[in-house]
């Protein structure tokens, strides 16, 4: 099996991965109201959204790149 796991979905669904969750804290924000929870739930799934953005599955030479760095660093 070659790629990654999410490379077997479409760019549709990948965007859902992305964003599902962030959608879904806002909307917990708005039903709920401001409190500890929903501002932790922003707060982790903003940081989920702008990981699958920089590690976009459809950008493959970028995660690449990432991926090596480390070794490139060390070696």
């Amino acid at each position: 099996m070659t790629g990654t796991v999410l490379s077997d979905f479409g760019p549709a669904t990948r965007v859902c991965i992305a964003a599902g969750p962030f959608v879904s804290a806002l909307l917990l924000r708005l039903i709920l109201g401001r409190n500890r929870l929903t501002g932790s739930l922003i707060a982790f799934t903003t940081s989920w959204f702008a990981m699958n953005v920089l590690l976009a599955p459809s950008s493959e030479p970028m995660r690449q790149q990432l991926y090596s760095l480390p070794g490139r660093l060390f070696h």
